[in-house]
């Protein structure tokens, strides 16, 4: 047996040794072939003929069609547009013999345009783009900030304004609040309020009309306003004849002086359909609220060669001078800043916009890396084809203008597709955006990003054609293929590819999954309450309607016992907001315990505080721990009672001696002293989520809405309604509405279940991990398709050489082994690349996570097992189609 094993492997070594000599026979054939092409041009040459008549006639005696045939069509008219045309044929001749490549490259760059040019599209204005003021770099905002507010008091406004250097101009608005024009068909509105020089600070010119006048800006002074290019648009149909009309603001005749640019936006981005003169009366702001005025937000035109640094170190002493008017017990805790009115605007949306900015780079590098694979593959199978046409005399321009024009049609092809799936994209990220993402509404394809994308690809697929196309063929490649060892050049690049685009995907799957997590634990965390089967009723009214706390105490109560009186309600309650929404609160240092010593100042943080009707707790199921809760006779006595959360109580009342407790307030009327209303601690009810959702649970306190006795801060806020009802929601919101109609139908009414207030609290969160997450599988399976096409190349260059280790005893499972060791050696290289840089950039997503720290082990183990999974398949079959191949066959000469 062993005798006729030798025999046989002779006979395979012989046959081997036998087809190299062939091949070596062919090479020197190669060169003989072109001595003799030489002496015949020569000889032609001595015959009498031109030089380009002997080269002709030479290269088609000895088989150089080609070329000779490119050099007759020199000679004719149009002969370029003509080898053009022909080259284009050609190219998609080849492309349609190769759908596989050709369908795999004009979908990579299509994805990589698409996906680049639809996220650029949304961050632009957020990250890069100048806001629509003139020169928007000098603006700034100046607040103080206290806790988690920023505003500027209205008589630290005029201190400043009055004494400051820094500034060529200082501005403000008092904000934006619900109006309602009601004229013929009333409409309700947001209506802001600005000082005078308001538009000329921010470089602003009316395109209709003019600003105010000095005389509007006084108290007391005409009542005019400007529209909105949006209201003028579709309220007015755009009429020139606008000017001057009257219409009436909360039943206030006000004339029309003027009508904003379409591209006006107010400095906080709050929605504005009307601008009015805040008249402010300067004297009264230096004596209201012990002479800090009232609250406003003030912003500030730099002077030429003043940077926000030195404007706010300027504006320190100045800052510390006035806060002298401020209470001792919370002066420190107010703090001047100033920064770029970008930074003002953009705030949370800044690092949103950069991961995701980011994320499709990510992608954009693997589709790349991908393309230049996919290239230099194909450059390694058409090595041959090279060869044989440069061999028949295809000069090495003719070779690089074909290269061209099949790298133009591909790009072509990927840009045109790419751009129709940047649209579609685009489309799909405003359906599922959120509110509140600053200019994602405004988003659109610009034509300069689709041109830069376009280019882009151009370049990329042009780079990566034409090199194969500028290299000398080698004279073997005209023989049949040669043993592939798997590391020529062409083989070493595109393993670099593969690694690079396995970090990557490393890179973008980790911080999906962190983003995934962190999502989760944002849904999944417990809230304190029931939120199903309870509507919020919000119903704004209108100042003009109901101008006294009377006559709102009257509305509220009257509709509260309206809504009780449909069928399938439980129970209703009122509130002047509702949780996980935050609310006004107070410091933990104004809390006085009777019997106790003041807590020390600037300690404790915020106290969340909320006036409520007694059915609060039961409507949205908030247990009470401690005592009881609220009941009607607390809303007719004329005590006080207060009902504290666990976390205040524990707080305050260690001990948990909470109930029968008596406490006061601070006030700062006329300044910083104990209100000498004193409550009654009746109940401890449970934590509740009150400050957001992504936030931790503040310490809360409930006093009861009553009756009567507290009837001028009836109309200081606007309520809302929770209503508890096992009925459907579209069926109980028409009740709703009909019964409010009954008491006022001018008022406006909104209807929501509690569920969608909160989750809607979690939109921007979700938004961004649906992002990432498309973007973490796509670069995914780029990585995957590109990891599965060098293994399938390898092993085709490789066959020769398995037939061989297969010829002298190899089994398949050697082959096996043989292979799946490159792509996994690729793997795990990549793999620590990615994971190590992830772990070095995850700290710059700690604002955007909750309750998950940014190196989290389980998530990046999880993520290493994904990718390996799927890599290893992606290795593992082209290496099982390896082990297919036949001995015989794969020692055969091509």
């Amino acid at each position: 047996m062993s005798s006729a094993w030798f025999t046989d492997l002779l006979t395979r070594l012989t046959a081997f040794l036998r087809t190299a000599a062939r091949q070596n026979s062919k090479n020197n054939l190669n060169e003989e072939l072109q001595f003799h092409l030489e002496q015949s041009i020569q000889a032609n040459l001595a015959a009498g003929m031109t030089a380009n008549e002997a080269r002709r006639q030479a290269l088609l005696e000895f088989g150089g069609i080609e070329q000779a045939r490119e050099e007759t069509y020199r000679q004719r008219p149009g002969w370029l547009l003509e080898t053009l045309l022909q080259d284009t044929r050609y190219a998609l001749r080849g492309f349609l013999r190769n759908p596989a490549f050709t369908v795999t490259v004009i979908a990579t760059l299509a994805l990589g345009i698409g996906a680049t040019t639809a996220v650029f599209s949304v961050v632009d204005r957020i990250l890069f783009r100048s806001l629509p003021y003139a020169q928007d770099d000098r603006l700034v905002s100046l607040v103080q900030s206290f806790e988690k507010q920023e505003f500027t008091l209205g008589g630290f406004y005029y201190e400043w304004r009055d004494n400051q250097k820094p500034f060529a101009q200082m501005t403000f608005e008092r904000g934006t609040g619900a109006c309602n024009l009601t004229d013929a068909n009333p409409l309700a509105l947001q209506c802001a309020e600005i000082a005078g020089n308001f538009l000329p600070t921010f470089g602003i010119a009316p395109v209709l009309g003019r600003n105010f006048l000095p005389e509007e800006d006084l108290p007391h002074g005409p009542r005019v306003a400007l529209l909105s290019y949006g209201l003028w648009r579709t309220r007015f149909n755009q009429d020139p004849n606008v000017l001057n009309q009257t219409i009436h603001i909360d039943g206030h005749p006000t004339r029309i002086v003027g009508v904003l640019p379409a591209n006006f936006e107010m400095p906080r981005l709050q929605q504005t359909d009307l601008v009015l003169p805040a008249a402010m009366d300067i004297a009264a702001q230096h004596t209201v609220n012990s002479g800090i005025g009232y609250p406003m937000w003030a912003f500030a035109r730099l002077k030429p060669g003043i940077s926000i640094a030195q404007a706010k170190a300027e504006m320190e002493p100045l800052f510390l001078h006035t806060q002298q008017w401020i209470p001792a017990q919370i002066r420190q805790d107010f703090h001047l800043q100033v920064r770029s009115l970008r930074d003002r605007q953009m705030q949370e949306a800044y690092m949103g916009a950069w991961v995701l900015l980011g994320s499709v780079l990510a992608v954009l590098i693997i589709a790349c890396a991908n393309v230049v694979s996919l290239f230099s593959a194909r450059a390694a199978m058409r090595e041959r084809e090279l060869a044989v046409r440069s061999a028949l005399g295809a000069g090495r321009g003719r070779l690089v203008r074909q290269a061209l024009i099949e790298a133009f049609l591909l790009a072509l092809a990927g840009a045109l597709t790419g751009c129709a799936l940047a649209a579609v994209l685009l489309h799909a990220f405003l359906a599922i955006a959120p509110t509140g993402i600053p200019f994602l509404a405004q988003a659109r394809l610009d034509l300069r990003i689709v041109c830069f994308s376009i280019l882009l690809a151009f370049l990329c697929a042009i780079m990566v054609g034409i090199v194969p196309a500028l290299q000398k063929p080698r004279p073997g490649a005209l023989a049949a293929r040669a043993i592939g060892s798997g590391n020529r050049p062409g083989v070493r690049l595109r393993r670099s590819l593969v690694i690079a685009q396995i970090a990557v995907s490393v890179i973008l799957i980790s911080c999906a999954g962190l983003l995934l997590k962190s999502f989760q634990n944002l849904e999944r965390q417990a809230l304190g309450m029931a939120t199903s089967d309870v509507l919020t009723v919000t119903v704004p009214l209108n100042a003009e309607r109901y101008s006294s706390g009377r006559a709102y105490m009257d509305f509220y109560l009257g509709t509260e016992t309206a809504l009780r009186s449909l069928p399938g309600v439980t129970s209703v309650a009122i509130s002047d907001s509702l949780p996980p929404d935050g609310n006004s609160g107070i410091r933990f240092d104004e809390i006085f315990v009777a019997g106790r010593a003041p807590t020390p100042t600037g300690t404790g943080g915020i106290v969340i505080v909320r006036k409520v009707t007694p059915d609060y707790f039961r409507v949205l199921h908030i247990p009470t721990l401690q005592g009881r809760s609220f009941d009607e006779k607390d809303r007719n006595a004329s005590g006080n009672v207060i009902i504290l959360s666990k976390l205040l109580a524990t707080r305050l009342f260690p001990q948990g001696d909470a109930v029968g407790r008596r406490m006061q307030f601070a006030t700062f009327q006329p300044y910083f002293a104990l209100d000498p209303t004193v409550f009654t601690v009746v109940g401890v009810a449970a934590d509740v989520k009150n400050d957001d959702l992504a936030s931790q649970v503040e310490p809360e306190y409930y006093t009861v809405r009553s009756s009567d006795h507290d009837l001028d801060s009836w109309g200081s806020r606007h309520y809302r309604f929770a209503v508890e009802s096992q009925l459907p929601a579209s069926v109980m919101a028409a009740a709703i509405r009909a019964q409010i109609a009954k008491i006022d139908p001018t008022a406006p009414v909104h209807v929501e279940p509690l569920t969608e207030s909160v989750s809607r609290l979690a939109d921007r969160p979700r938004f961004e991990t649906a992002l990432l997450g498309f973007f973490a599988l796509t670069g995914l399976i780029l990585a995957i398709i590109g990891l599965y096409g060098v293994m399938a190349y390898i092993s085709a260059q490789r066959t020769q050489e398995i037939g061989v280790r297969m010829a002298l005893g190899a089994n398949r499972a050697d082959i096996l082994r043989l292979m799946a060791r490159e792509g996994i050696a690729l793997l795990l290289v990549g793999e620590v690349i990615g994971l190590a840089t992830a772990l070095a950039f995850s700290q710059l997503l700690r604002s955007l996570l909750f309750n998950i720290s940014p190196r989290d082990p389980l998530t990046f183990l999880c993520v290493g097992s994904l990718l390996a999974i799927v890599a290893l398949i992606a290795t593992l079959v082209p290496a099982r189609a390896a082990t297919r191949v036949d001995p015989i066959v794969a020692l055969r000469c091509e």
